[in-house]
């Protein structure tokens, strides 16, 4: 295990490499910064592999190293160490994201052929690639924080890539901006965890941060309200999740990010980004649990409650939305809002279990919807589409088990298993059962959505509208080819088949995460215990597609736009629904007017306060100089020449007199050496 340690480093290194590399290379390099970016890529998720197979093994729960990054006193306490740490959390992290991101790499290449800026497209992928690896293998705050900052660049990047486009600029910098709010909570909390254990990093045996002794001390360090240092840290290091990962009140950035690629949706803001948060949250979770009774923390009771309205609010949401892509946005909002739940209620495994099945069937739908809008002509218009099972069978295929996955359709699919330990760890919490019944309503809301998506996406018989309008259907709509389909089965594959290693009869996942060995149990699988509970959100999946096969299957049309059922609701709750609760109008006539008019107002101060102070100083400053060179030239000066010149006057007659001649000089001081002579003798003699 030591040697797949102390190999770690490569991991982010490689991706990292490859996109420093590709930025050197000219546009036309396309094939090489491809084959870069997917061969490094390749290279980091056979190591993670390797680490994660040494893990199986269980010869040592955690293992990390360290090195220090630079000193400001000495000791060790004056030292800030960086590194990384090989765990099961780790491990099955790296695995995840590399393995996903693989995948879409190898999808990109086929939806980005046609675009001009294929090597910077890929240069960006990479960067983001070993960010997001040195992340989740970090085994300090501060290098996690690190990565997390360049997370948020090269999301920045991606997001924009497209920047011709106004509304892919203004997207990117509302990403920006956004989690930087988040972010502030976050470096708080970090400097406070420093300031108050001397350490950043997690596992340093014995002495870090999340040891028993850096944790006891927090416990005991009381703060605002009573609350212990721990909790208030813990929320700190939550409000930065909750921007990165999409929570309300911070979730505004995630749809408009939908401008981006869509490869980047499914990588950024599906499978990796997005989850740092909960990962953040994961990793931290000894700090939230530190001195506090079971799942009754402050920070965890704030967790579970906004998680479970985050995931009922963008579900909700999710329902009027026409945008393929925006649709899997507010979906993705809603179930980062169930992970937030599980972990709040049910500790790590819930919580990363649901995070793990989540990426691959969420990947899954978002390459599907760009097959979709590349098979399409760019259509994302859901009214506009329509009967493409015909004309793509493996997309829709593939595209039914992420939907399927993505609902909890019972038994055979990922999605299932993983939010059904959620709802059973949310209805056990002592503390409230509001947020499990949140999820429940949630359960439904999402079953109606991506049902309402499937029937007017892949239903009927053939597009309607600026699809099918002027092509023959045969030309107008046509399947993605298998560089962009090989992807998406084996998503597929793992979409169904990941749920089976964490079902109650054999909790594999749940155990591998825990550090705790586990054995195949058929009995507790027929457990009525299990399936007292599982009926209910069984009935709330059946009702939610049930529904929406009902209204959106006789609203369907061969052309023309479809017509919305959800008109019919009482009045106002469409275009709440619709317009997303106006949350972006009320920031807008909130925050945003807000900073503007304290722009306005700085500007003023700007310009008539400090800037007039300025040109006062300087009027004043020039006056006295003006002052001065008066002075100088019309008293000093004036009085020095003119006693110079008198000066040169009386010497001037002098010499007029003297005119030279040495022998009258020294006849008159002879004469007046006898005179003075004569007048001492003859002066002396009368006396």
């Amino acid at each position: 295990m030591e040697g797949w340690v102390n190999w770690m480093w490569l991991i982010p290194a490689l991706p990292l490499g490859a996109a420093g590399v590709t930025a050197l290379l000219p546009r036309r390099a396309r094939a090489l910064s491809a084959s870069l970016a997917i061969g490094s890529l390749a290279l980091s998720l056979l190591l993670s592999v390797g680490c994660f197979l040494q893990t199986l093994n269980g010869e040592t729960a955690r293992q990390t190293v360290r090195f220090p990054w630079f000193g400001f006193g000495p000791g060790d306490a004056g030292v800030l160490w960086l590194g990384w740490v090989l765990d099961p959390l780790s491990a099955s992290m790296l695995v995840m994201v590399s393995g996903v991101g693989l995948l879409i790499f190898v999808y990109s290449v086929g939806y980005m052929a046609r675009d001009e800026n294929f090597t910077r497209f890929f240069c960006f992928l990479s960067l983001f690639a070993g960010a997001m690896l040195g992340l989740v293998m970090s085994n300090s705050l501060l290098g996690l924080f690190i990565c997390w900052e360049l997370v948020g660049l090269a999301s920045y990047l991606l997001i924009g890539f497209w920047f011709q486009k106004p509304a892919a600029a203004a997207a990117a910098k509302k990403a920006f901006i956004t989690t930087r709010v988040g972010d502030l909570a976050f470096l708080l909390g970090l400097v406070w965890l420093y300031g108050s254990t001397g350490t950043q990093l997690f596992y340093d045996g014995g002495r870090g941060c999340l040891e028993g002794v850096a944790l006891n001390r927090l416990v005991m360090e009381t703060a605002l309200w009573g609350w212990s240092a721990a909790q208030w840290i813990g929320l700190l290091l939550f409000i930065g999740a909750v921007g990165k990962s999409g929570q309300l009140p911070l979730h505004v950035w995630l749809p408009d990010a939908m401008e981006g690629p869509t490869p980047v949706s499914a990588l950024i803001h599906a499978a990796t980004m997005v989850a740092a948060g909960v990962f953040l949250m994961a990793r931290v979770y000894p700090l939230l649990t530190a001195g506090v009774a079971e799942g009754a923390g402050a920070a965890l009771t704030v967790m579970a409650w906004v998680g479970s309205i985050t995931a009922v609010f963008a579900a909700s949401v999710a329902v009027a939305q026409n945008d393929i892509k925006r649709i899997l946005a507010y979906s993705t909002i809603s179930q980062l809002g169930y992970m937030m739940l599980g972990l709040a209620t049910g500790g790590v495994a819930v919580g990363m279990f649901h995070l793990l099945t989540h990426a691959f069937f969420k990947a899954l739908l978002f390459l599907g919807a760009g097959s979709v809008i590349h098979g399409c002509y760019e259509e994302q218009d859901i009214r506009r589409m329509g009967g493409l099972r015909r004309w793509m069978p493996v997309t829709f295929a593939t595209y039914m088990v992420g939907m399927l996955a993505l609902a909890g359709f019972p038994v055979l699919f990922s999605g299932f298993w993983s939010k059904e330990e959620i709802l059973h760890a949310a209805h056990a919490w002592p503390v409230a059962s509001g947020p499990f019944w949140l999820g429940l309503t949630g359960v439904f809301l999402t079953a109606f959505y991506m049902t309402r998506q499937v029937v007017l996406v892949f239903g009927g018989e053939g597009p309607r509208g600026a699809v099918g309008a002027g092509h023959a259907r045969s030309e107008a709509v046509h399947e993605s080819p298998p560089v962009m389909t090989v992807p998406l089965l084996v998503l597929a594959m793992f979409s169904v088949g990941l749920g089976f290693v964490g079902t109650p009869a054999w909790p594999w996942i749940q155990g591998y995460l825990a550090g705790e060995a586990v054995t195949l149990d058929w009995t507790r699988l027929v457990s009525g215990e299990v399936w007292k509970l599982a009926c209910l959100s069984v009935a709330g999946v059946a009702l939610g597609m049930g529904l929406g096969i009902w209204l959106y299957g006789r609203a369907r049309k061969a052309a023309g736009e479809v017509e919305e059922p959800l008109m019919r609701l009482p009045a106002g709750l469409y275009p709440a629904l619709r317009d997303k609760f106006w949350v972006d109008e009320v920031y807008e006539a909130t925050v945003i007017a807000w900073v503007r008019a304290l722009a306005r107002w700085s500007d003023r101060m700007d310009r008539w306060v400090w800037n007039g102070l300025v040109q006062m100083l300087a009027l004043a400053t020039e006056l006295v100089a003006r002052l001065s060179r008066a002075t100088d030239e019309g008293l000093v000066n004036a009085g020095f020449d003119a006693a110079c010149g008198g000066l040169r006057s009386q010497g001037g007659r002098l010499s007029l007199w003297h005119n030279g001649r040495v022998q009258r000089s020294l006849a008159l001081m002879a004469a007046a050496l006898v005179l003075l002579i004569g007048w001492w003798v003859w002066g002396g003699s009368g006396r």
